[in-house]
């Protein structure tokens, strides 16, 4: 091939033409030679059942689904717990009794080796479904596969990794609603117990600060005023009490010491002196009494008693005074008994004011002891309340849940929930997976072109022959000043053609149609 020039499609075309042979022979015998070394493998024989799977029936609104994560992600853990030691060796058990824990090893390898697990995903299950990596996650169902050299063992194998994969997913969806059902029971009755114990503690507190808990503040202040008023009117009535006792005492003691004078007295001069003191004493409570007082009555009296006794003692005998002095002796007169009596009646209503007036002290600095602390209490109170509070509300919360999760347990265990079932049971296979004979015979009809074409191609780059006008410009370098045609044999009409084709390709080194000349 000429190097130093541009090739066209004519050239294309003639190298095609030169190499037909070349590129024909592998591209047909390679098919073959793929079809019959599709024979040496051994074929493998593929059982595929169908494991359809259904939503819940029960709202979700109503009954939280069991599990909530990837069915997909879940279906790949359940593939895994299926390809357990403890799952795979009662199904070769079953299908291959009599083997020996060597081949029963061996043949579990070749089912984790052989096994595999397909979403079917669907036009409705890409529209509906979230996209994560360019694949849906909502499928309607899965495809198990199982791959052996045997149809027969490929049917049961895979039908026992079905039956594997659909209990495994019932058990497992029990075991998740049984195990949420015991773990909110027992956080329920942790709950409980805590809600039980800050109850216990906000009563204890109600009852150790009663009067003084936040609700009670305004009412002690009211109370307190109240108390505050009591105790000023207590006093102005001990104060008045005390005014009148003293009052009455001074009384008492100017009627005993008349009293005592008159019964004392022998001689118109004591008489005198008491009249004296008596009309004294009528001045000074005139000053403060009008005349209806008894005080003033009183007094009045015993200067006319006085003047009398002071007329009788001037015209009577000595027995007649003797007489009057024994009557006067004898008894206290009823003004004294009196005055004594309301002394007495002042000095316990003074006691009773006093112990009025100390008692309202007590309640009061009780009360103002309340409100001081208020504050305090007040924060305590709180942070039970809201303690008690919470505990509460995690105690409802988890209630809720643990009648949702009682509900969901009924739900899995009456079938009312998001199930597996086989749709399409494991079937013999009648013609093997692999080899696939038609696939080996186009691998060998792609790989005999790609030969053919790599020698043609090799020997068209070693193939350094003269052909065309262009061919000796780009060998010679030289402009081309005139061509002469070959002339050879003369061949029948109806050769022609078919000559034409193959003369070109016999004699590289010949030119095919023209002897070119250059200078």
């Amino acid at each position: 091939m000429i190097q130093n020039r541009e090739l066209t499609m004519d050239d294309y075309l003639s190298m095609l033409r030169r190499r037909a042979k070349v590129i024909l022979i592998p591209a047909l015998v390679a098919p073959l030679v793929g079809f019959l070394v599709s024979f040496a493998f051994t074929p493998k024989y593929t059982s595929q059942s169908l494991i359809l799977v259904e939503g819940q029936k029960v709202p979700e609104s109503m009954v939280q689904p069991v599990v909530s994560e990837d069915l997909a992600a879940r279906m790949a853990t359940l593939q895994q717990q299926v390809m357990s030691q403890t799952n795979l060796q009662p199904v070769v058990d079953r299908v291959f009794p009599g083997k020996n824990s060597q081949e029963v090893g061996e043949i579990i390898d070749d089912i984790r080796l052989n096994m595999t697990v397909e979403p079917v995903v669907t036009d409705l299950s890409q529209a509906s479904g979230k996209k994560k990596g360019g694949q849906s996650t909502e499928v309607p169902g899965f495809y198990v596969k199982y791959t052996t050299s045997r149809p027969r063992d490929a049917k049961q194998i895979c039908d026992e990794l079905t039956n594997l994969l659909v209990n495994e997913n019932m058990k497992s969806m029990q075991a998740a609603a049984t195990g949420t059902s015991d773990v909110l029971s027992k956080g329920l009755e942790d709950a409980k117990q805590h809600l039980d114990q800050l109850d216990s503690k906000l009563a204890e507190f109600k009852k150790q600060y009663v009067g003084q808990l936040p609700g009670d503040e305004e009412n002690n202040l009211k109370i307190l005023m109240g108390l505050n008023s009591q105790l000023e009117s207590n006093t102005q009535t001990l104060n008045r009490a005390q005014q009148d006792k003293a009052y009455t005492e001074s009384l008492l003691a100017q009627q005993l010491a008349t009293w005592k004078s008159t019964q004392s007295s022998t001689n118109p001069q004591t008489l005198e002196k008491q009249l004296s003191d008596l009309q004294s004493q009528l001045l000074s409570l005139q000053a403060r009494y009008t005349e209806d007082h008894p005080d003033m009555i009183k007094t009045k009296a015993d200067i006319s008693e006085v003047k009398k006794k002071l007329a009788e003692i001037n015209k009577a005998s000595s027995d007649a005074a003797d007489t009057s002095a024994d009557k006067a002796s004898a008894t206290e007169p009823p003004e004294i008994r009196q005055l004594r009596m309301q002394v007495h009646q002042y000095g316990a209503l003074i006691t009773a004011a006093t112990a009025d007036q100390k008692r309202l002290q007590r309640e009061i600095a009780a009360y103002q002891g309340k409100v001081s602390l208020s504050p305090a209490v007040e924060e305590q109170y709180k942070g039970l309340t809201r303690d008690y509070d919470n505990a509460q509300k995690s105690y409802s919360d988890l209630l809720a849940k643990k009648s949702t999760a009682d509900l969901t347990v009924k739900m899995t265990n009456q079938s009312e929930g998001e199930r597996m079932f086989v749709l399409n049971p494991a079937d013999v296979p009648d013609s093997p997976s692999f080899p696939n004979r038609l696939l080996f015979a186009a691998g060998g009809l792609a790989a005999g072109l790609a030969l053919g074409g790599g020698i043609a191609m090799w020997l068209e780059l070693r193939d350094n022959s003269i052909r065309t006008e262009a061919d000796a410009e780009a060998a010679l370098q030289l402009p081309m000043l005139v061509s002469v045609p070959w002339v050879g044999v003369a061949t029948a009409p109806e050769n022609n053609s078919k000559l034409k084709f193959w003369n070109r390709n016999k004699n590289p080194e010949e030119p095919k149609s023209k002897e070119t000349v250059g200078v």
